[in-house]
């Protein structure tokens, strides 16, 4: 179905068909940030991965779903420009630009015009309107969503309420912050030290995938010679998720009750098809 966007009042974008009585209202969370703190005071600018984010985005309109966007501060998030590559399209670059262009469409990095509201309106707005998250990855929720106090308690509400909850690549780190004091956490694993499995975390023993260690050794090269203060696999594995992985590159969907997580950006399309399904119920 091709459907016409329109803008909302409060950061909210319709489809046409969002006026079906099956439609659901998902709400999309990125981050704020555009800079990675690495190792030694080095920094590496990132965003979120176009693919992962426009992939979802695309098949959520088209099936005719609302979708609001959100970040923790309510700042236009920032396309990381090293995935604008066919690569991560299927090498189709006619498919990339549609996802592009639909991305230019909605506004979503425009300091000005941006549809995206903070968490905190998100709070303000109730919990109970919202049936579903997505959260796309790219390295910069390693930044901000791994701690981010509005989204602990927006990711406790949901699974409290069993509500879908998907996330992909880097993504899924920001399930740490439903942790009871994530940042302290994620201290301990940045001093290199050994975290003991963190108590009374939500997700403790649910199934989950994140970006693979494999996968960070293999990609290092795109930190510009610098090093992550640690890797997301290890991070979940020590806060108590069971972690499963494919090889690298290659799709890979964990579905654990209301979670839903992929592995890497190719994983992003059949992540949509597994949140699709889910609303469908």
């Amino acid at each position: 179905m091709n459907t016409t966007i329109l803008k909302a009042a409060a950061g909210t974008v319709l489809g046409l068909a969002a006026v079906a009585a099956n439609a659901a209202n998902v709400l999309v969370v990125l981050s704020d940030e555009s800079q990675l703190a690495l190792r030694g005071q080095r920094s590496f600018s990132t965003g979120f991965y176009a693919n992962e984010l426009m992939q979802p985005v695309k098949k959520l309109l088209d099936a005719g779903h609302t979708l609001t966007f959100a970040t923790p501060l309510g700042k236009a998030p920032t396309l990381d420009r090293s995935s604008l590559d066919k690569m991560y399209f299927g090498n189709d670059e006619a498919s990339m630009r549609q996802h592009v262009e639909l991305l230019d469409k909605l506004q979503l990095t425009s300091a000005e015009h941006s549809p995206v509201v903070s968490l905190a309106r998100v709070e303000q707005n109730g919990y109970g309107h919202y049936d579903a998250i997505y959260i796309p990855g790219g390295h910069a929720p390693m930044q901000d969503l791994r701690h981010s106090a509005p989204l602990g308690r927006l990711l406790r509400d949901f699974h409290a309420s069993a509500k879908p909850t998907a996330l992909v690549c880097h993504g899924p780190i920001a399930l740490l912050s439903a942790l009871e004091q994530p940042a302290r956490f994620t201290a301990t694993l940045e001093q290199g030290a050994h975290a003991a499995k963190a108590p009374a975390w939500i997700y403790a023993g649910y199934k989950m995938t994140v970006f693979s260690n494999a996968e960070e050794d293999a990609s290092k090269g795109m930190l510009n010679g610098g090093a992550m203060k640690f890797w997301p696999q290890d991070a979940l594995q020590k806060a108590g998720g069971a972690f499963s992985s494919a090889a690298n590159w290659q799709t890979w969907v964990v579905a654990d009750r209301e979670l839903i997580t992929g592995q890497n950006p190719a994983s992003a399309s059949a992540v949509a098809d597994q949140l699709l399904a889910r609303l469908k119920r």
